[in-house]
């Protein structure tokens, strides 16, 4: 006999973009944070290993990435940089360790 699995959903409702982040980053976990910056160029490299991204963010410093970029995270790198350019990572990485952290990815408006 096949096991039944359960999915639960969640839904949110809070009143700004700030308590939202807050919700979420609890929903996560305790030791996720958010962490905001600006994608600059994005480009194509054959012999760096494919895509690449360049990112400066909010809390200082320039990251800049070559290959090992996955085929969802080069379309939200894609969304953002063609529309506000702004990107978030929520990342549980101690110290700059969330830096390459873009397991959670969004384009943010």
């Amino acid at each position: 006999m096949a096991k039944r699995q359960t999915v639960t959903k969640h839904q949110m409702r809070e009143a700004g973009g700030e308590a939202l982040e807050a919700a979420q980053a609890k929903g996560a976990g305790a030791e996720f944070e958010w962490h905001f910056g600006r994608v600059t160029r994005l480009g194509h490299f054959e012999i760096a290993g494919g895509r690449g991204v360049t990112i400066v963010w909010e809390e200082g410093g320039v990251t800049s990435q070559q290959g090992d970029i996955s085929d969802e995270q080069w379309e939200i790198f894609k969304l953002a940089f063609t529309t506000t350019g702004r990107v978030a990572i929520l990342s549980d990485k101690a110290g700059d360790g969330w830096i390459y952290d873009y397991r959670i990815l969004e384009a943010v408006r």
